[in-house]
Order: structure tokens, then C-alpha cells, then sequence
């Protein structure tokens, strides 16, 4: 008769496993995109306030190896893996990398240094129009009825906050050489969001660390230019902010979460999510700035929130 051996004390019952909260955040599209308007915003008022004191082509070209060097460490080991798809697609990567990180970032931060925050913003708002264009012409994509209702409504929101409910404000606006860079920096990104559903299949830091270190490399040669031309960096408290922020937010968790977002929804359901820039541009002048809170930022809110959900919702998309 075996006697069983009774520990003197028992130990404790393992606690079940919880919840992966990156898991969770990456299966969350509608929070990922809403993220990655809040970052850019941040990105676009910092821009502006740092205009003609950090030089675009180096600030760019900055902000891409910086976020390529916070990435390499967690990305190496799937771009080992991933490197004869990357090299299969070599000539797709490359202009991912000139369209959504090169020439989109150098033309943003240059054309801040000439346009209005005003006039950049409602060029900016036709985004998911030039995402449907490239769609259009490249693939054949065609909007539905909802998701154009969506993208005209939430125009219709970022106007109202644009113009301060004032549509008259619209024919006093004169369009510069600032104006024309950021039209080209919308396009250039509307092509990387056409583009996106057709890469290599991946993991996402493969991904994001080839394009970024393809931005970066891309952007060198103009940082040499500039520098050498006599614009340099001036190296003070708003250069390093500036610096940590782009590196940070707008580069690294911005493009993880928009590629992410496109990956689970598609580009013409996330493109009305451009919309919530001026939206979250406008709350930070009201929070940050002193701005006072007017009706017409409330009513925008409203368009711009109901365009997105009516463009974004899963029923609009064809199959």
C-alpha cells in the first residue's frame, strides 16, 4: 500500500492568464487610426511652431533614422526572416518608402515654413479623396455610397472648423508655393495608402523598419544639401523636443498603427480617419493655445465624428 506524501503546505494556484494588452491594441483599428490623427496633429502644430527653426530636409531625415534605430533592435529578427520577401518586392518597398516617409515628410515640414496653418489643413483634408483616386486608378477600387457620404460629411466638419463656420472665410484664402507642397505631400501619401494592401506579406516591424530606413536613406543626400547650403540644426530645448517627439509618436507609433489600421480595415475605410487631424489640431489650440471653444467647433466635431463612423463602419466596404 503506497501512503500518499501530503505536502505541509500547499502551493497556491497559478492565477489564470489575463489579457495581452498590446494584443488587444493591435486588433483595435478604429483606436489605432485615432491614435495616429492625434500624433500627426501633434506633429503638424509642433511643425509650424518650430518653422524656420529646425531645417526640414534634416529634421526629416532625422526623424526617420531615429525611429529606425528605436525599431531595429525589435525588428531584426523578423527582417532576417523576411528579407527574400522584402527583396522580392524590392522596387514596391522603395517606393512605399520615397512616397510615405521621404518625399510626403520633406514636403509637410517645408511647406510649413511658407503656408498658413489654415491653408495646410484644408488641403490636408483631401486625403481619403487622393487615397480613392490612386485606388481608382491603380486597382479599380470604387468608393461605396456610404463611404463617400462618409469622406463628404466629415469635409464637410473639417471646413466648418477650418473656416470657423464662416463659408465666406473660403474665397479669402490665396494659395502659395506652401500650399502647392503640401498638395504634393498629400498625394504622395495617398499613393502609399493605395499602395499598402499590395505589400509583402510580412510582419508589421519588417515593414516599418525597411521604410523607414528607405526614408531615411532616401532624405540623406537633400540633408547634406541643406546643411551644406548653411541651414543647419540649432541645438537648444524646442530642437530636442521637437526631435523627440517626431521620432516617437508621429514616425514610430503612428506608422505602426496606421499600417496596422489599413491591414484590418483597407485604405478607403481608414482614409476618413485623416479627417480627425484638424479636429484634434483644433482641440490642442484650445487646450495648449487659450483658444476659447466656439459653436462651430462643436458642430464640426459632430460632422467630422459622423462621417468617420458612417465611412469606417464594416457594412460600407464591398467585398
Amino acid at each position: 500500500m503506497t501512503i500518499p506524501i501530503i505536502p505541509s503546505r500547499l502551493a497556491p494556484p497559478s492565477p489564470p492568464p489575463g489579457p495581452d494588452p498590446l494584443r488587444w491594441l493591435s486588433n483595435q483599428p478604429y483606436l489605432l487610426l485615432s491614435l495616429t490623427s492625434l500624433f500627426w496633429a501633434g506633429n503638424i502644430v509642433l511643425g509650424r511652431y518650430a518653422a524656420g527653426h529646425v531645417p526640414p530636409m534634416t529634421l526629416s531625415c532625422i526623424r526617420w533614422t531615429g525611429a529606425f534605430v528605436m525599431l531595429l533592435p525589435f525588428a531584426w529578427r523578423h527582417l532576417r526572416t523576411d528579407w527574400p520577401a522584402l527583396r522580392a518586392r524590392l522596387p514596391l518597398m522603395l517606393v512605399l518608402s520615397a512616397t510615405g516617409f521621404a518625399i510626403n515628410n520633406a514636403l509637410s515640414y517645408w511647406a510649413l515654413q511658407y503656408t498658413q496653418a489654415l491653408n495646410a489643413l484644408l488641403i490636408q483634408s483631401s486625403g481619403p479623396l487622393f487615397v480613392a483616386l490612386w485606388s481608382l486608378l491603380l486597382f479599380g477600387v470604387r468608393l461605396t455610397w456610404a463611404q463617400f457620404a462618409g469622406i463628404a460629411i466629415s469635409l464637410a466638419g473639417v471646413l466648418t472648423i477650418i473656416l470657423r463656420g464662416d463659408p465666406g472665410a473660403l474665397a479669402s484664402i490665396e494659395f502659395n508655393k506652401g500650399d502647392v507642397m503640401v498638395a504634393g505631400a498629400v498625394l504622395a501619401f495617398g499613393l502609399y495608402s493605395a499602395l499598402m494592401p499590395r505589400r509583402p506579406v510580412t510582419h508589421q516591424l519588417s515593414l516599418i523598419a525597411f521604410t523607414t530606413a528607405g526614408g531615411a536613406l532616401l532624405l540623406l543626400p537633400f540633408s547634406v544639401w541643406e546643411i551644406s547650403s548653411g541651414v543647419t540644426l540649432k541645438f537648444d530645448t524646442l530642437t530636442v523636443v521637437t526631435v523627440v517627439y517626431v521620432v516617437i509618436f508621429p514616425s514610430t507609433l503612428s506608422y505602426l498603427f496606421f499600417n496596422r489600421g489599413i491591414a484590418l480595415i483597407g485604405p478607403n475605410r481608414a482614409a476618413p480617419f485623416f479627417h480627425l487631424m484638424p479636429v484634434f489640431g483644433s482641440a490642442m489650440a484650445i487646450l495648449l493655445l487659450g483658444e476659447q471653444p466656439r459653436l462651430f467647433h462643436l458642430v464640426g466635431y459632430l460632422l467630422v465624428l459622423a462621417g468617420v463612423i458612417i465611412a469606417s463602419r464594416r457594412g460600407s466596404a464591398k467585398r
